[in-house]
């Protein structure tokens, strides 16, 4: 224990060890795919966004702006890539989809989470020494999240809607031929 009260280490290790397992677990086996419901979640996750944001504005300045901007766009980037990374399955008769995580899309969630979980607490420790705003620095880590989760879903909805309707017209060309 440290001196302040707090557990130390083992406050932070306990709930990031069960987290990655629960992403391991959750990530690892393939999960049916419902691409009509795909918008869902980062709608939820907007709202969620909107009332942080709303609750606890960040300062409307330049560095602040700059912030959330380079949060969204790295979160962006980062669920492109690993929605390219998900694996995603059509049956050719049912039309059936199913979506699991690559190893590396995994591997890349869990370098997301940890990077992310410390730079949340690096930029709440040294903001005043970067001259960038506490509340803003932290709300970029939250963008990021969102950004990511909300990308990652549309290259899934984009790439399953293409696939399944080539699987449709495949299917159509052999019923005709029949």
């Amino acid at each position: 224990m440290n001196p302040n009260g707090g557990g130390g280490l083992t406050t932070i290790l306990i709930p990031m060890v069960i987290a990655v397992g629960i992403i391991l677990l959750r990530n690892s086996r393939p999960r049916k795919l419902r691409i009509e419901r795909l918008w869902i979640y980062p709608v939820v996750l907007f709202v969620a966004l909107v009332g942080t944001l709303a609750a606890a504005p960040p300062p409307v300045t330049p560095v602040s702006i700059g912030l959330l901007v380079i949060g969204l766009l790295a979160g962006g980037a980062i669920g492109w890539w690993r929605g390219k990374l998900t694996n995603i399955i059509i049956d050719p008769e049912t039309h059936e989809m199913t979506a699991s995580a690559s190893a590396i899309g995994i591997a890349l969630i869990l370098v997301v989470f940890l990077v992310r979980f410390g730079m949340r607490d690096l930029l709440a420790q040294n903001a005043a020494q970067l001259h960038l705003p506490v509340v803003a620095a932290i709300d970029a880590v939250v963008v990021l999240g969102i950004g990511m989760m909300s990308v990652q879903r549309l290259e899934m909805w984009l790439r399953a809607s293409r696939m399944l309707a080539e699987a449709q017209a495949a299917k159509a060309g052999r019923s005709r031929s029949i």
